[in-house]
């Protein structure tokens, strides 16, 4: 299970236990994926968190003694990527660790240790034996350090965190689990971690776009074998970074006398008779990062909140600020809601969305108290307007 092709082990650890990486709900765990690579000067690209260091070891043991390691290749100084280093050095400290400029830099601030350092830079190459080893800097993808490794013997992209997955599973291939699976879970891992960096993962993908790519090898989740899957993944990637989208319409919406929510089911309805592609999301019951995973599919979004103390909900609030980071772009929106007295906490609402990259077509709809239901009719004058956006 642990060897993916002649003199490449997988020597990574599996957790399990994960369910939540940052704010990120992973409720299918993780994999933080290891390398070991059997040549004339063996090399281990990347290493574990901290947790699972002692099962790497003793991976590492099973095929090679690790005194034997010569170079230990970082691609992210992350802990979740680096965190087992200090410990594999015990037991070859003659390795030299080869990370990017950033890396090093990184790499010392977190361990505190100067270790026997090899900085490499775009193109650079590093020969192990038969094999010749190429970097690629891949900087703010997601971390300035980043780098990827590739080995043109093989034919493999050792991607770090590029089209990786939040997945934990005996199995090692992405085929091998459940493409739909996978291909849903690498597109959270980018709405919820690449998501902000779509012009430098541009320039990454044609950077890449003249190696020949049997295999990609993440730093979490499965490894990806088979040129079709590979083909739709950097597919995929490109229309995620050019923010490219489906045409159709996300209703978000918490509630509190559930005045907010008959607007919200009222947009479902006439969107629906209408003929437009919507889904409905009540906030309380669906997380963050669930929700950052279907805006990465979606052109229109609605936007309802009531006013709690001259506030939208604490839960809005969250969901805004976690958009803020993530920078979405050539999506269109509208805000709605339910108020008491004052309309004044709407302004944050529709100043968050526009920072979060969202373009609003009209005013915000906000009633008073409880919705007269011809007040919740009128709502279908905006579906024409919201139908103009997603042709």
């Amino acid at each position: 299970m642990r060897k993916i092709k002649d003199d490449i082990y997988w020597t990574g650890y599996i957790d399990w236990n994960l369910h939540n990486f940052h704010g990120y709900s992973t409720p299918s765990g993780s994999t933080y994926n290891s390398y070991l690579i059997l040549d004339e000067k063996p090399t281990l690209i990347d290493s574990v968190k901290n947790i699972g260091t002692e099962k790497m070891i003793n991976y590492i043991k099973e095929i090679i003694d690790p005194s034997k390691i010569c170079y230990i290749i970082s691609n992210h100084t992350e802990m979740d990527h680096s965190g087992s280093i200090d410990k594999i050095l015990e037991y070859c400290p003659n390795a030299q660790v080869v990370c990017s400029n950033k890396g090093e830099e990184h790499l010392k601030r977190h361990f505190k240790k100067n270790w026997n350092f090899k900085v490499v830079n775009n193109g650079d190459t590093l020969n192990i034996g038969k094999r010749n080893l190429s970097f690629f800097m891949t900087p703010m993808v997601h971390w300035p350090d980043n780098m990827v490794t590739y080995c043109a013997h093989d034919s493999i992209l050792f991607s770090n965190d590029g089209f990786g997955q939040h997945i934990a599973s005996s199995e090692r291939f992405a085929n091998n689990l459940g493409l739909d699976i996978v291909f849903y879970e690498a597109a959270k891992y980018y709405a919820n971690i690449i998501l902000p960096y779509g012009n430098q993962v541009l320039k990454v993908l044609d950077a890449l776009s003249g190696l020949t790519i049997e295999m990609i090898c993440p730093s979490h989740g499965l490894i990806w074998n088979d040129k079709n899957d590979i083909s739709k993944l950097l597919e995929l990637y490109k229309n995620w970074a050019t923010h490219t989208t489906e045409n159709k319409v996300l209703i978000i919406y918490d509630t509190m006398w559930h005045s907010t929510e008959k607007m919200a089911y009222k947009f479902f309805d006439l969107l629906e008779k209408a003929n437009i592609p919507v889904e409905l999301i009540y906030l309380q019951n669906t997380h963050i990062s669930d929700i950052i995973t279907k805006i990465l599919f979606t052109k229109f979004l609605l936007i309802g909140s009531p006013i709690l103390n001259n506030q939208i909900l604490p839960t809005m609030s969250a969901l805004l600020t976690y958009m803020k980071g993530l920078k979405t772009k050539n999506r269109f929106g509208l805000t709605f809601g339910s108020y008491g007295w004052s309309t004044v906490g709407f302004k944050d609402l529709e100043e968050s969305l526009k920072i979060a990259g969202l373009e609003l077509v009209e005013n915000g709809i906000y009633l008073k108290f409880i919705p007269d239901p011809e007040e919740l009719e009128k709502l279908n004058d905006l579906i024409p307007k919201i139908k103009n956006y997603l042709n």
